[in-house]
């Protein structure tokens, strides 16, 4: 298990520097970029592809995404009700300076526990009555031109599906998250989801390449 983890990580410091795009054999492939299009990501599964119809397929926040950001916002609601029962003559009335801080810090846990509740959630759309894919709460409402879109696209613009790896290091340990991203035909990319488990990015990948009829370029 170990020499597994181990030659994952060491794939993924390889990004793009080393990967040679000719081995898909099209022009568009060798016009688009192989390194991370997204920072970051995560060491867990905070995304599954799930069938609406035969005409519409979403990515949807798991149950473990949801729980984690919640932990986040609830450990900030906590603490400063914990802080105030447990030190009440430490910290004076709820006007006290030592008070107003452990609120403040509070805060800080429940803004972000509800920032990433919020980006787990937006839903993440391929469309095909309306042609469109989009990642935000509201369907566009506009035909966009090619070139014109930014979290949003015609479904006849993609071109292809990537799947890149990323070394995420932090203080105490790395992890390799994985991107999903389109590819369009102009060869740039937008950014689906980004999570920790290549077994169900790449069985999802292959379900959404069927369901667009486009091929998945698989770096992993």
């Amino acid at each position: 298990m170990l020499k597994k983890i181990k030659a994952i990580l060491k794939k993924a410091t390889r990004n793009s520097p080393s990967f040679d795009p000719a081995k898909f054999n099209d022009d568009v492939a060798m016009k688009t970029e192989w390194s991370p299009l997204k920072g970051g990501g995560s060491n867990f599964q905070t995304h599954k592809l799930v069938p609406v119809d035969y005409t519409r397929m979403e990515f949807k926040a798991t149950w473990g995404a949801k729980i984690f950001s919640l932990i986040f916002f609830m450990a900030g609601l906590a603490v400063p009700v914990i802080f105030r029962i447990n030190n009440s003559q430490v910290f004076g009335g709820i006007f006290g300076s030592g008070f107003l801080f452990i609120v403040l810090f509070g805060a800080i846990f429940m803004v972000a526990g509800g920032w990433m509740f919020y980006s787990f959630a937006k839903p993440v759309v391929f469309d095909k009555t309306k042609g469109m894919y989009w990642k935000d709460w509201k369907a566009p409402t506009r035909y966009l031109a090619e070139g014109d879109e930014d979290d949003s696209s015609r479904i006849s613009n993609i071109y292809a599906l990537q799947i890149i790896p990323e070394l995420v290091r932090s203080d105490n340990k790395s992890y390799v998250s994985y991107e999903l991203n389109l590819i369009l035909r102009d060869g740039s990319r937008m950014n689906v989801v980004d999570h920790g488990n290549p077994v169900q990015m790449q069985e999802d990948a292959q379900k959404l390449s069927e369901f667009l009829g486009v091929p998945v370029w698989d770096v992993v």
